[in-house]
C-alpha cells in the first residue's frame, strides 16, 4: 500500500503541481497589484478587529485556528526534510511560495466568507460552498468536501502525532504508544467540546507556542552570531545552483521547497479557507487580508526559525551531496530527518533541548490537528446542511470526530514513511482540486478587494453588499448587513450616489485610475 501511495505522490507531485501553485500565486499577486505588500499595516491592524458572535468566531480566533492548521510538524519536520532531500536552498523556494501563496490564501479566505452559509446557528464556508455557489455545481462540492474529510480526518492527522512521538521517543523516551494514547486523551476532549472549544483552544495556545519558538531559534543565532551571513549565503547560493558542494540537489530545491512549502502554509490547498468562513466580519476582505498574513507568519517567521536552527548549527545532512566542504555534510548519520532540529537546539541546550523541541512539536502539532478536526465538521455540516437538524447529521459529526482522534493515536505507531506518503497525497490532491477552483473564481475574489478598497477610500469602515461587486448566491450578506452592521450600510448608502451601489465595472475603474 505504501508503494502504491508513493507511486501516486509522484503523479500528483509533479512539475505541473510546482508550477501551477508558483504560476496562480504570481498571477493573483498581479491582478491585486501586490496586496500581500501594500496591505501589510491594515493585515496586522484587522486582525484584532471585532469580536466573536453567536453565530460566528472573532477575526482572531479565525485566525488562531488557520495559523495552528499551518504551524504543526511540516514548520519543523517537514522544513527538515526538505533541507534533507532539497539542500538548504529548498528553503528559499519555501519563501517564495508563502509570498506568492499569501495572495492566493486572500482570494480563497474572502471567497470563503463571500459564500457562507449559517448551519445549525453557526457559520460554515470553505471550498465546498464557493464551488457550489460560484461554480453552480453542487457535486464539485460534495467532491471536495470528501477529499477534505479523507485529508483532514484520516490521512493527515497522523503525521502531526508521528512527529510528537518520534520527538517524545528520542528526548524523552518515551514509547509511541505511550505519547499517542496521552496525545489522543486530550485530542478527544478538545474536538468532542465543538467548533467554540477548538477555537478557544488555539486561541490561548498558538500565539504562546509561536513566540517561545522563534526566540529560541534568536537565541542559537546569537550564539552563532559569527555564521548568520554563512547561513543566507548557503540558501541563497543553493537557491539558484551556485553552490558545489550542493549541487547535487538543485534539481529538488524547487521541487520540495515548494512541495513543503504548501505542506506547511497551506496556501490555496483550501482548508484555511473553511476556518475564514466561521468568522464573524463586516466584509470579506478583512478575513481575507488576516489570513493572507498568517502565511507569512507561518512560513517566513517559523519555518525561518527552523532552517536558522539547523544551519547555524550544522545539524543536518543532504541526500546525495557531490563532496564534503562549506557546511558539514554527513554530521549526523543515523538520526532522521525529522529529529534534526532537535539536535541543532541539544548543540546549545545539551539533554534539554530536545525536550524543548518534543514540547514545541506538541504544541504545533496538537493544535493543527485540532484544526483538522474543525475542517471535518465544516465539510460534515455541508454535506448535511440541507439535514442539519436531523440524527444523521449529529451522527456524522460524532462519527468523524473519532475518525480524527483514531488516526492520531494510529498515526503515532506508524512509520514515519508510511504517515508522510498519506499526509502528502491527500495535501496534493486538495491543492489541485482548489486552485484550479480559485482561478476560475478569480473576478468576484478580485472584485471583493476592489470593493474593500474603494470603501476605505471613502473613509468608510466597509460592510459588504453583493450587488456591489456583482455577485449573485451570497443572499446571507444582505441579513449580515443589515442586522449586523446597519450603521455602517447607511454610511455606504449615504456615500454613494442615489443610494444606490456602484457597480462591479465602476469599482474596478475606479481603482486601476487610482
Amino acid at each position: 500500500m505504501n508503494e502504491i501511495v508513493n507511486a501516486i505522490n509522484g503523479v500528483i507531485w509533479s512539475p505541473a503541481l510546482i508550477y501551477l501553485c508558483l504560476g496562480v500565486g504570481l498571477y493573483f499577486s498581479l491582478r491585486s497589484r501586490f496586496l500581500q505588500l501594500r496591505h501589510i499595516k491594515e493585515m496586522i491592524r484587522l486582525m484584532f478587529d471585532g469580536k466573536s458572535t453567536d453565530a460566528g468566531v472573532s477575526s482572531f480566533q479565525a485566525l488562531a485556528m488557520t495559523l495552528a492548521g499551518r504551524v504543526g510538524t511540516g514548520n519543523i519536520a517537514g522544513v527538515a526534510t526538505a533541507i534533507t532531500f532539497g539542500g538548504p536552498g529548498a528553503m528559499f523556494w519555501m519563501w517564495m511560495v508563502a509570498f506568492l501563496g499569501s495572495s492566493s490564501a486572500f482570494v480563497e479566505s474572502t471567497l470563503g466568507q463571500v459564500y457562507k452559509e449559517k448551519i445549525n446557528g453557526e457559520y460554515r464556508g470553505g471550498p465546498a460552498y464557493y464551488i457550489e455557489k460560484g461554480l453552480k455545481s453542487r457535486p464539485l462540492g460534495i467532491a471536495f468536501a470528501i477529499l477534505t474529510i479523507f485529508g483532514c480526518g484520516l490521512a493527515l492527522p497522523g503525521i502531526q502525532t508521528n512527529a510528537f512521538a518520534q520527538a517524545a521517543k528520542l528526548s524523552l523516551g518515551m514509547e509511541s504508544w505511550m505519547s499517542g494514547l496521552l496525545y489522543t486523551g486530550l485530542v478527544a476532549y478538545v474536538v468532542f467540546g465543538g467548533g467554540r472549544r477548538i477555537a478557544k483552544s488555539a486561541e490561548r495556545i498558538v500565539p504562546f507556542m509561536a513566540i517561545a519558538y522563534v526566540l529560541m531559534a534568536a537565541v542559537i543565532l546569537v550564539v552563532h552570531y559569527d555564521r548568520i551571513f554563512g547561513v543566507f549565503d548557503l540558501i541563497f547560493s543553493c537557491a539558484f545552483n551556485m553552490n558545489a558542494v550542493y549541487g547535487a540537489v538543485f534539481g529538488k530545491a524547487v521541487q520540495w521547497g515548494v512541495k513543503r512549502g504548501i505542506f506547511s502554509n497551506e496556501a490555496g490547498q483550501g482548508t484555511g479557507a473553511q476556518a475564514s468562513g466561521a468568522a464573524e466580519v463586516s466584509h470579506p476582505a478583512k478575513q481575507g487580508l488576516v489570513q493572507a498574513f498568517s502565511v507569512y507568519v507561518d512560513t517566513l517567521l517559523v519555518c525561518s526559525a527552523t532552517a536558522v536552527m539547523i544551519l547555524a548549527t550544522n545539524s543536518f545532512n543532504v541526500a546525495d551531496p557531490v563532496n564534503q566542504g562549506g557546511f558539514i555534510l554527513q554530521q549526523i548519520q543515523g538520526v532522521q530527518a525529522s529529529n534534526f532540529t532537535q539536535v541543532a537546539v541539544n548543540s546549545l541546550v545539551p539533554n534539554a533541548g530536545g525536550a524543548f523541541v518534543a514540547v514545541a512539536l506538541f504544541f504545533f502539532t496538537f493544535t493543527t490537528v485540532l484544526a483538522y478536526a474543525f475542517y471535518t465538521d465544516s465539510s460534515i455540516s455541508y454535506l448535511f446542511k440541507n439535514n442539519a437538524q436531523g440524527p444523521s447529521f449529529n451522527a456524522a459529526i460524532h462519527f468523524f470526530r473519532l475518525v480524527v482522534v483514531a488516526s492520531s493515536f494510529i498515526g503515532a505507531i506508524s512509520s514515519v514513511d508510511v504517515v508522510w506518503n498519506f499526509g502528502s497525497a491527500a495535501v496534493g490532491a486538495m491543492a489541485w482540486f482548489n486552485i484550479v477552483v480559485i482561478l476560475l473564481l478569480a473576478k468576484p475574489g478580485i472584485a471583493t478587494l476592489r470593493d474593500y478598497e474603494e470603501q476605505k477610500r471613502m473613509g468608510l469602515d466597509p460592510v459588504f453588499v453583493p450587488s456591489r461587486c456583482g455577485i449573485k448566491d451570497a443572499e446571507i450578506w444582505e441579513d449580515i448587513a443589515a442586522n449586523r452592521y446597519p450603521q455602517q450600510l447607511a454610511a455606504l448608502k449615504a456615500r454613494t450616489e442615489d443610494g444606490e451601489p456602484a457597480q462591479l465595472g465602476e469599482l474596478e475603474e475606479k481603482t486601476e485610475n487610482a
